[in-house]
Order: structure tokens, then C-alpha cells, then sequence
């Protein structure tokens, strides 16, 4: 069985996003022996980037599933075009007004006048209403994609967020801590102004334990895909506890760090997101000589805060045997047992930074 996972490019500045599409089984077959999904759309020219990418590389006008991560405007924007423009047989995307009454208040707000909301709550629901009207146009299903939604054929499933967890998440985005915004603020300020370099090498690292994201970063779907024995980790913008609670349910199935073929770096490579304690439970030790597997991270064209990617967090996973390969205005495959495509090559993976910076970053 083959498998293509391509991440395009998104963003042509320092703001970045993710539109992923993969397909697995027999690729050299008919469209009928192989699976096709799309996992974040990126912007809407991204998103019209994919339907391209699909039509020419994979020679069909259908998807199987589209997974909408969470409601960023980078990841959720070119779903649109998708589904307009191809033939969709199911989304799955969280529909937080089901889950919660001042969720569902607000969107009523937003209907009405979309000022009259903060703009992170405005932003979060505003793409998930689009898309959501969208499909119910185009005759799409929904399903939200919850711990324990599994494809039919059992090969792609969702790790995380658990319901619960969620509705926790959706508290914190209608009343976000305001006082952990104002420190997050402050301590971001203070990191640019004291912005210096420091030294890492194979086991030298800098990474720090306390690193936090957003609580809708939080809520991305993260997803696994099983196929011909390989593991492949889709994680979104997910941050370090909802990472740990994905990799709760993987260790009681007795999963072992580096059984993972691919992962993607989660939220284009920012230190905020991974810990060296969950790197190790994900893919193992530091001081790895050897390659275990691959990772992608999707980051834009230019990265002049060095936000994405932090050069601390590329070298956190080469060190543990995952070089880096960078989209960065390119399109990247990772790929077994799959035709041949004009224009692409060999993929170049971060090297090991010996400098690192500790500016604040998202």
C-alpha cells in the first residue's frame, strides 16, 4: 500500500498556515482503491492551491474527508474553496455552538454585528459559520472530530480533543484569563527586548517545560493515519496538554516513542507548543545520531522574529532522530510507493542550529 502527504505552501510573508492533503492505498490503481483527505486549507489562495494539487496529483475531483483542525483564519480560510470546487463526501469540524450557551449566544451576535464581539472570539467563530454554511450548500455531512471518530476503513482517527476537554477550552475563549493574557503579553515584550542567542548542540538543548498556546489552538483535532505499518501524527496548533492527553490514549494502546514514521511539527514550529518531556514521550531521548523519521513543518516564506519555526524547536526534534524539512514557499511530499512527479526532488531537512534565539514568539 502507497501513501503522498503533501504539505503546500502558505503565506508569502512572516504569517503562515496549513493545507495538507494526502491520499494512500493503491496509487498506481483506480480512484476507487485509494482514500483522499484534506487537513487544514491554509488561506483561500492556498485553498485553490489544493484543488489544483488534487486534480493534477492525485487525478480525481473527489475527497473522501476533509478535517477542518480548528478556526483559524490560516487553517480554516481555503476549506471554502474546497468544498465549492471538488466533490466532498464528509467534513469534520468542531461546531462550538453545540457545546456551549454562550458559544451559541455569540454566534447570534455575530449574525447581527460581528463588532460587538472581542475579536479572538469573533475570528473563532467567524470561520467555522462559513464553513459550516458552506457545506450544508453543498450537501456535505458533518461530524465533529472528537477522541475515538474513526474512519471507515479504520486507518485515519482522532486522538484528541476529548468532549469535555473541549467544552473547557470554549470557557476560556468566551472568558480567557485576563490576567494570564496580560503576563503572556508582558513576558513576550521583555523576551524582544532582551533578545539574545544560545548555544545548542546534540545534547545542549533550551527548550523550556512551560511553554503555552492559545486554548483554541488547544482545540485542534489531532489525528493519527496507520498505513502499511507506518504511523503518521497530524497535530495542528496543538499545545503541550492537549499533546499529552493524545499521547495518554496512544501509550495505553502501548504505543513506545519513535514508532512514528511522520509528525508534523505542531503550530508551524513555535517553542510554545512542545516540551522535551513530550518530545521524549513522543519520539524518544535526545542525542540521536541516527533518523527515526520525518517531520514537516508548514511556516512561511520569511521568519524575521524567528517565530516560525524557532530554530530551538527544529533542532529539538533532529536531536531526537526527526529532521525538519521546511515548507517555506515550497511544497513538500513525504511518500511511499508512488508515482513519479515532474519538478519535484529531494527535500533538505533543518540542520542542527549551534545558535538559537530566545525571543519571545507565538
Amino acid at each position: 500500500m502507497g501513501y503522498e502527504i503533501d504539505f503546500l505552501p502558505v503565506g508569502d510573508e512572516s504569517s503562515g498556515g496549513d493545507a495538507i492533503a494526502l491520499r494512500y492505498g493503491n496509487l498506481y490503481g483506480p480512484r476507487n482503491e485509494q482514500t483522499v483527505i484534506v487537513i487544514d486549507g491554509g488561506y483561500l489562495k492556498a485553498g485553490e492551491a489544493l484543488v489544483e494539487h488534487i486534480r493534477k496529483h492525485y487525478n480525481t475531483g473527489i475527497v473522501d474527508l476533509v478535517v477542518s483542525t480548528h478556526p483559524d483564519q490560516d487553517h480554516i480560510s481555503g476549506l471554502r474553496v474546497v468544498l465549492e470546487e471538488l466533490t466532498v463526501k464528509k467534513l469534520l469540524m468542531h461546531l462550538p455552538w453545540s457545546h456551549s450557551s454562550d458559544m451559541a449566544r455569540a454566534k447570534m451576535i455575530l449574525s447581527l454585528n460581528s463588532r460587538a464581539l472581542r475579536t479572538e472570539l469573533r475570528d473563532s467563530l467567524q470561520g467555522a459559520t462559513d464553513l459550516e454554511e458552506v457545506a450544508k450548500a453543498q450537501g456535505v455531512p458533518i461530524e465533529e472530530p472528537f477522541l475515538g471518530w474513526t474512519s471507515d476503513d479504520g486507518a485515519f482517527r482522532v486522538l484528541g480533543p476529548t468532549e469535555d476537554y473541549y467544552r473547557e477550552l470554549l470557557a476560556e475563549i468566551v472568558e480567557p484569563d485576563s490576567d494570564a493574557a496580560a503576563r503572556a503579553s508582558w513576558e513576550t515584550l521583555v523576551h524582544k527586548l532582551l533578545a539574545e542567542t544560545s548555544h545548542e548542540d546534540l545534547d545542549t538543548e533550551t527548550l523550556g517545560e512551560n511553554g503555552e498556546t492559545s486554548a483554541k489552538n488547544n482545540t485542534s483535532a489531532i489525528c493519527l493515519l496507520e498505513v502499511a505499518g507506518r504511523k503518521f501524527l497530524f497535530t495542528g496548533d496543538a499545545g503541550i496538554p492537549a499533546l499529552g492527553q493524545a499521547l495518554d490514549v496512544l501509550e495505553a494502546e502501548g504505543f513506545q516513542p519513535g514508532e512514528l514514521g511522520f509528525v508534523q511539527v505542531p503550530h508551524h514550529g513555535s517553542r510554545r507548543n512542545v516540551s522535551p518531556s513530550i518530545l521524549n514521550r513522543l519520539l524518544g531521548p535526545k542525542g540521536q545520531a541516527a533518523v527515526i523519521g520525518t517531520a514537516f513543518a508548514s511556516v512561511p516564506l520569511k521568519n524575521p522574529e524567528h517565530k516560525h519555526p524557532a530554530k530551538k524547536t527544529t533542532n529539538a526534534f533532529l536531536r531526537r532522530g526527526y529532521p525538519v524539512h521546511l515548507t517555506q514557499g515550497m511544497s513538500k511530499c513525504h511518500f511511499h510507493d508512488a508515482p513519479d512527479r515532474e519538478g519535484y526532488g529531494t527535500s533538505t531537512p533543518e540542520p542542527l542550529h549551534t545558535q538559537v534565539e530566545d525571543s519571545g514568539d507565538a
